[in-house]
């Protein structure tokens, strides 16, 4: 028979073991995509401004997530260790709050406690969202609060919180919730979850609804003034709305997560996770892991429906919202040209499994319909159903491991750490040049995200490194492994060549150089030959950009500048006095490898 000291080894057994494996996880793994938005704009914008905090962050407004990331990103620029910390630390948090929750929402319970516990901890839904940094921040602090204020939110429904600590358990609670949305505006979530869970373990009903307003009127009215702010700030500083949007579209992705994900994470699945770099692993859950996961479900449902009082409400509630979840999320992810797989990702899942964890604690906190309140310990020590919850649920825990090995192999498919830590000494070991600003490799980030792709973001707080100019006379490129190699530039557009000659220099004043056609805008790199009459600088500038200083020698010369704008010429202004320069024929285009550039 499980005693309570017993029960606290199992859990905390749990806890190290997930913590143990995730941390595993997290060892093997690296930044990816926008974990490198987050340090580009924390190396391009002081981490308290508002500029950094408040920015929209596609669609999310989540300034303490910015800030931890920006606290990371300066203790250790691009270093994986204090983010996989990160994590490891939230993670811990996270899952010592959803044993809390689970002893107060079922203090009774034994072995179906910690099937709540173990379902929480081990289910592949959690999985995705954990391992990916950015996500991490978002869900992480979010399924913390939202354990920990369920857990107050039931005490205070029940009356196990006495007069005078109502008032330090109610304010604790906000404060919880306003740190949570801070993370992340889907905690927004929190305060509906709360109200409901509160309300079925008061027992349901009018009267349980009734009693839980009265028993926790101050909570639920300072939750809902704090989700009234801040759905306005959140719509105000974000566009979660922009982009093309179809209902069809949403219908199949929800139907696709709950199908494909939820579903077969029921057994521990799916077991196989294929990735298409730089896209992030996709679950792909057998026809009989699917089959299987709703064979599970509908026993379980039955069971508790059957055997539990007030199992209804419960298995209505965690069902709603595991599809209502979902739709939010879908609508801003469903344009047309989004692929289906996206649901399959299952990032968008951890907040459901742990609703899911909840019902489980209520299902095995309320009292059986064929049993006396003094029944209540043998009812549940002896009945075959529940002894063989611990034995399911260690079937499930290893299926749900595989799971995560192959999750883990995907997500080492990834060529992100590799190139940051061999551009990092790249950095360090040409920390007297110059460099001109370029994209990582595609693989690593694509322009969508520009310029939170450029190098002189991304590395901006490493130390040492070169400068980051508009200009060089030697141009060098971090080629796609992160090495310096010598660069060259693609030929998008011709430059005429002057029409003098270097005893007779053409440019004494503004002038502009003709392009074999027009260029759209964009931060183009020119290759210019030159002969000058004395050291200086000259002035250049596309049509619609910033003009950019270049400093040039006397004689033979070439330069290589970094220019954003268009048109169908550049402008140039010698900026010494006395100087003089006759250009030779020069190209506009990108700088990549010389080898690539072209004759």
């Amino acid at each position: 028979m499980l005693n309570a000291r017993m029960m606290s080894m199992i859990a905390v057994a749990l806890i190290a073991g997930q913590l143990i494996i995730r941390g595993w996880l997290v060892a093997t793994g690296n930044f990816y995509w926008d974990d490198l938005v987050l340090i580009a704009r924390a190396s391009s914008n002081p981490i308290f401004s508002w500029e950094y905090l408040g920015h929209s962050h596609d669609g999310h407004f989540m300034p303490a997530a910015f800030l931890l990331a920006g606290v990371a990103t300066w203790l250790a620029p691009v270093n994986w260790v204090a983010p996989a910390l990160t994590l490891i630390v939230l993670q811990a948090i996270a899952s010592i709050a959803v044993w809390r929750m689970i002893r107060v929402i079922a203090p009774a319970a034994r072995a179906g406690a910690l099937v709540a516990l173990a379902f929480y901890l081990f289910s592949p839904m959690t999985v995705p969202a954990f391992a990916w940094w950015a996500a991490g921040l978002n869900t992480l602090p979010m399924q913390a609060a939202l354990a920990w204020i369920v857990a107050d939110a039931v005490g205070l429904a029940r009356g196990d919180v006495g007069p005078a600590r109502r008032r330090a358990v109610w304010i604790r609670s906000t404060v919880v919730f306003v740190v949570a949305l801070a993370f992340f505006e889907k905690s927004l979530f929190i305060l509906p979850i709360a109200f409901v869970a509160a309300v079925l373990a008061n027992g349901s009903g009018r009267r349980a609804l009734t009693s839980t307003l009265r028993a926790g009127r101050e909570l639920w009215a300072s939750l809902a003034v704090i989700t009234a702010i801040w759905t306005v700030v959140y719509f105000v500083t974000a566009d979660p709305t922009a982009g093309n949007h179809s209902v069809g579209q949403t219908a199949r992705l929800v139907w696709r997560s709950v199908n494909h994900a939820i579903v077969p994470s029921l057994v521990g699945g799916p077991w196989e996770w294929d990735r298409w770099t730089p896209s992030p692993p996709t679950g792909f859950p057998a026809t009989w892991m699917i089959v299987a996961g709703w064979v599970v479900l509908a026993a379980v449902a039955g069971w508790a429906v059957t055997r539990e009082r007030g199992a209804v409400p419960i298995v209505a509630f965690a069902a709603l919202y595991a599809v209502a979840a979902q739709i939010p999320v879908m609508w801003n992810r469903s344009s047309p040209e989004t692929a289906i797989e996206l649901a399959q990702h299952m990032r968008y899942l951890p907040d459901t499994a742990l609703v899911f964890a909840i019902a489980i604690a209520l299902l095995v906190g309320v009292r059986p319909t064929d049993a006396q309140p003094d029944r209540r310990h043998a009812a549940e020590e002896t009945s075959p159903t529940v002894l063989l919850l611990p034995t399911v649920g260690a079937l499930a825990m290893v299926s749900a491991l595989v799971s995560l090995v192959s999750f883990s192999a995907s997500w080492r498919d990834n060529p992100t750490g590799d190139y940051l830590d061999t551009a990092v000494a790249t950095l360090h070991d040409n920390a007297d040049a110059t460099l001109l600003d370029q994209s990582v490799p595609l693989e690593i980030l694509q322009p969508v995200v520009y310029p939170d792709n450029q190098i002189s973001r991304i590395f901006g707080r490493v130390d040492p490194r070169p400068d980051f100019g508009t200009s060089t006379d030697r141009l060098l490129v971090l080629d796609t492994a992160g090495n310096a190699v010598p660069g060259g530039v693609t030929q998008r557009r011709l430059v005429t060549a002057g029409k003098g000659s270097c005893a007779r220099p053409e440019i004494s004043g503004p002038s502009r150089l003709e392009l074999d056609g027009p260029l759209f805008r964009w931060p183009w790199t020119v290759a210019l030959s030159y002969c000058a009459t004395r050291d200086g600088e000259i002035e250049m500038k596309l049509d619609g950009g910033r003009a950019a200083r270049v400093p040039v020698r006397s004689g033979l010369g070439s330069i290589y500048v970094r220019l954003d704008g268009g048109g169908d010429a550049i402008s140039v202004r010698p900026v010494t006095a006395g100087l003089r320069l006759h250009t030779g024929a020069g190209r506009v285009g990108e700088a990549v490898e010389a080898r690539f550039a072209g004759g």
